[in-house]
């Protein structure tokens, strides 16, 4: 029995917990106010797809091909996009709820995180050149060894990043985030 293939569908207030989204491949689809909390989406491919409003938290991403899928205003708590298929990941995230998510090892080149939380999120080892991180909330989040050289972080907040083991080259910040930068030196940074 081959997957199903769905092609520029929309999908509304569906509740994926209770009756499973076939598994398959979604093209220029969306998905509006719909809950695929603690879903296995183990194999699934989602290209040029939106999920607004929605929540996916907790959703099983192994070998999940996410291409140019657009999240705004969803919830994603403890997602595994380090699980995703690595081919053509390509996302983005406005007014999102990524708390305690991995994106470790993924290459995630100029993706766009606007007004998210994203605390304790990790980002280790990703390759983030270009990224940018627009209002975010970076409490806690792990940048270890990682690529950030033109990253934007100029209204990020919360965050802190150590120079010394991360690429940071080109990255953008701003006066207001020189303690993210320098916290692992205790040094007193006054206005």
């Amino acid at each position: 029995m081959s997957d199903a293939y769905t092609h520029s569908e929309t999908f509304n207030g569906n509740d994926f917990s209770v009756t499973p989204l076939t598994r398959g491949e979604y093209e220029n689809c969306k998905f509006h106010n719909c809950n695929f909390a603690n879903c296995d989406l183990t194999g699934f491919k989602f290209v040029d797809c939106e999920f607004d409003a929605s929540n996916l938290s907790m959703v099983k991403l192994a070998g999940t091909g996410l291409q140019n899928a657009r999240f705004k205003d969803c919830k994603l708590l403890g997602l595994r996009f380090d699980h995703c298929d690595d081919f053509g990941l390509s996302l983005s995230f406005d007014t999102c709820q990524l708390n305690h998510s991995s994106f470790y090892k993924r290459k995630l080149k100029k993706t766009t995180f606007d007004n998210s939380q994203l605390q304790e999120v990790d980002f280790g080892e990703c390759d983030l050149t270009g990224a940018v991180f627009d209002s975010c909330n970076l409490l806690r989040a792990i940048f270890d060894r990682s690529i950030l050289e033109k990253a934007d972080f100029t209204t990020a907040f919360n965050y802190s990043i150590d120079p010394e083991i991360n690429k940071i080259r080109k990255a953008k910040f701003s006066v207001m985030g020189l303690a993210g930068l320098l916290g692992k030196y205790d040094i007193d940074i006054r206005k």
